[in-house]
């Protein structure tokens, strides 16, 4: 009888911690009962490879986990006051390397990005014009870093995944060019007439 009412009490105290830690189980088993399968859907309409698609998932779902356990680390009153500047440093240098054009990292914040994107699915045709360049290929695959693209003329092209994202694309063109090379008016089609022919 005696442990049924240490029980009560220790209920009792830890009563809000006990609410907090029951309310971020809950959250995370909506995010993996429903967020994870319309990303798996999502995923699925864009054709690709399906070791691209397990990796997303898993980087995904270890994200999800890493986070619901801190905040239950943290709903149980774990001191996190001392680590306030290291975890700040920490997230500044990750901000930078996840969305720094010139960052690895940057790649595969871009990978999630196409990877949940319908335009970026296999067998799209892209253009990417870079300044006066471009080039323009069939997407094979994407991976974590580069996506894979395939030339009209049966060459295989990696291109980082982040510099997709910021430069103009052209996507299932109407025309298309060589698969790479300058932009000038000699790579595009010569402009229909539009007037009326004069007798």
């Amino acid at each position: 009888m005696a442990w049924g009412v240490q029980a009560l009490n220790w209920l009792s105290a830890y009563q809000v911690n006990l609410i907090w830690t029951g309310v971020i189980l809950v959250l995370y088993l909506m995010a993996t009962r429903w967020i994870f399968p319309r990303l798996e859907k999502n995923i699925a309409s864009t054709r690709l490879r399906t070791g691209s698609a397990l990796k997303g998932l898993f980087a995904a779902r270890v994200v999800a986990g890493v986070l619901a356990f801190a905040l239950v680390l943290l709903a149980w009153g774990i001191d996190f006051s001392g680590l306030l500047v290291l975890s700040t440093s920490i997230i500044t240098l990750t901000g930078v390397a996840l969305f720094a054009q010139w960052s690895l990292i940057s790649n595969i914040t871009a990978y999630f990005i196409l990877l949940t994107n319908v335009a970026y699915r296999r067998g799209n045709y892209l253009r990417i014009v870079d300044g006066d360049n471009y080039i323009e290929g069939y997407i094979a695959d994407v991976g974590p870093f580069v996506t894979r693209l395939i030339t009209s003329d049966r060459e295989t092209v990696l291109y980082p995944n982040n510099l997709i994202l910021t430069r103009p694309l052209v996507l299932n063109p109407k025309s298309h060019w060589s698969a790479m090379g300058k932009v000038t008016a000699a790579s595009q089609p010569p402009a229909q007439p539009t007037g009326s022919p004069e007798a």
